[in-house]
């Protein structure tokens, strides 16, 4: 571990070089929004864009100038004055100035094979094009960084020259000098000998280190460029960026101070690192990952039985501590999980378990059947609950089914199909028949079911559907595999998700919309006053029923 605790700089490019990524697309609002997370999260460094490139980035400097940032830097990005041209003539150098960035990030060549054969400039032109920008844009502005294109490859094969695109970006006054791996192929073992031969050259530099993804090596290479005397990472949140994507900077920061022992961001800044995570993924309209190391929703969930009971005793199958980055430990309950996993997740709803109790043993049986159906409670917790109440023998069903159909029909091909359901249920004794129509079965279900229900449970209307997904549990049956159905609901304030199987898509989907609507009813009008002072089940008490119900009789109930 560093013992100096040198503090690292972080450099966010979500703005510019995140949202050149595949499927990404940021309006102006967009980016303020995300620029002022970040300024509060801590990050030293926000690039905006490339105000002369497109008319959104100029639009966003433009409404920065509002926006008071309390700890970063806003950055503008651009390239060195064009072959021929003085930096006070170009009008790309001027649209740097005039963004008002407070510091202005600028991309030279530094391999010898791309003065040549891209810029189409003699190797003296493109140094003099490096030197004269700096030293021009550091009249206006007080910091200028060079940020180095393809620096590693250019240092591969033509070491010297590399070195002195350095330099005089350098001696011009360029208050960072950034080491760029442009196409991501370079591996950390090399990235850190190349960037120790830098320091070697340039002792005086402040070097900073840009990598993208090509090789699975971004986080790795930025790490070890640090550990060699980079000061300063740049890249996205979440790894957002063309091709593979860049440098990660959301395992940058965690190992930083956990692993690595470096400074960086603000003090309290890591336990909101999975809140930030989520945030720009939301804003990208980008799925989260899961498997995100530190922040995604499966980084400390535990499935295997002897894991979770060892977690639970308190030894660790984690490698830091959950909550210092702002996630949460999550129990999965599945046919692999052990009575500790079940008596945890058991906990986690307010009903003390003793694992060594049968109604733990019973709940196992019963996860293995229902998985062996095809369940999976993993992603629908709150159908598990839903199940656990059920099998405990606490559970009240707020309606019964009296029994639904529907009808889909089309008429003529250019017509969309319309679908009609009706359902009958009975609440306390009184009878309901409704019918509604919707896109599609889901839908008119939902709706048919809502307008039995709403006059009984006024809550039903703060719930809302959405997500739906289906899945072919076994492909090899053709039209008569079994489905499972996952429905996504909120009530505006929490998000669940419940599952139903079936061979009949139709019916899949109506068990998942049950688990859903009683789950939320549940939550919004506490209608189980047993919920509210749970039992201990412990191995001496016995709620178990003499005879287990199936796994269809059990999903329905």
């Amino acid at each position: 571990m560093n013992q100096q605790k040198r503090r690292i700089e972080i450099y966010d490019t979500t703005l510019r070089d995140g949202s050149q990524g595949e499927g990404i697309s940021f309006s102006v609002e967009d980016k303020v929004r995300i620029a002022r997370r970040l300024d509060e999260f801590g990050v030293d460094f926000i690039e905006g864009g490339w105000p002369g490139s497109n008319p959104k980035d100029v639009a966003f400097f433009e409404q920065m100038r509002e926006v008071k940032l309390r700890h970063a830097l806003l950055t503008a990005f651009g390239s060195t004055r064009r072959a021929g041209v003085r930096p006070e003539e170009d009008p790309q150098i001027r649209s740097l100035i005039d963004s008002g960035a407070s510091a202005i990030t600028i991309v030279g060549k530094s391999w010898d094979a791309h003065v040549i054969h891209a810029l189409r400039v003699s190797l003296e032109e493109n140094l003099a094009m490096i030197a004269e920008s700096v030293a021009y844009l550091k009249q206006h502005v007080p910091m200028v960084l060079y940020d180095a294109e393809h620096f590693f490859d250019g240092y591969r094969a033509n070491p010297a020259y590399a070195l002195r695109c350095l330099q005089v970006a350098f001696e011009a006054g360029a208050d960072r000098i950034v080491l760029c791996d442009t196409n991501g192929g370079s591996l950390p073992q090399s990235i850190a000998a190349i960037v120790r031969e830098v320091r070697q050259a340039l002792p005086e530099a402040q070097l900073g280190i840009h990598t993208h993804n090509d090789s699975a090596c971004a986080v790795a290479g930025a790490l070890a460029a640090v550990e060699e005397g980079a000061m300063q990472v740049q890249g996205t949140i979440n790894g957002y960026g063309e091709r593979c994507g860049n440098c990660d900077l959301v395992p940058v920061v965690a190992a930083l101070r956990f692993k690595m022992g470096y400074e960086c961001l603000l003090p309290d800044s890591l336990r909101h690192l999975t809140a930030l995570s989520q945030y720009v993924d939301e804003i990208a309209n980008i799925a989260p990952d899961t498997r995100r190391p530190y922040v995604g929703r499966s980084a400390f969930a535990h499935k295997g039985g002897l894991h979770a009971d060892a977690v639970l005793k308190g030894a660790s199958y984690e490698h830091i501590h959950p909550e210092a980055v702002g996630n949460t430990r999550r129990l999965l309950v599945s046919e692999l999980a052990g009575s500790s996993s079940i008596a945890g997740k058991a906990a986690e709803f307010g009903i003390r378990l003793d694992k060594k109790s049968p109604e733990a043993r019973h709940l196992m049986q019963v996860v293995a059947e229902h998985e062996h159906a095809g369940y999976s409670y993993e992603g629908a917790e709150a159908s598990f609950e839903l199940l656990l109440l059920r099998t405990l023998g606490l559970y009240k069903p707020p309606f019964t089914l009296k029994g639904f159909r529907c009808i889909t029909e089309k008429r003529g091909t250019d017509k969309q199909p319309i679908t009609e359901a009706t359902v009958k249920v009975e609440v306390n004794g009184q009878e309901r028949l409704t019918v509604a129509e919707g896109d599609g079965p889901v839908h008119a279900l939902d709706g048919a079911l809502r307008q039995a229900l709403l006059e009984f449970y006024p809550a039903l209307e703060r719930i809302k559907l959405t997500d739906f997904k289906v899945r072919v549990i076994n492909g090899r049956a053709g039209t008569a595999a079994k489905v499972r159905v996952m429905i996504d609901s909120t009530d505006g304030e929490q998000t669940w998700s419940t599952v139903g199987v079936s061979e009949n898509v139709i019916e899949a989907s109506w068990l998942a919309l049950v688990d859903s609507v009683v789950y939320g009813l549940i939550r919004s009008e506490r209608l189980y006053e047993a919920l509210s002072r749970p039992p201990v089940l412990t191995e001496k008490t016995s709620s178990v029923p003499t005879s287990s119900p199936s796994v269809s009789e059990s999903a329905a109930s």
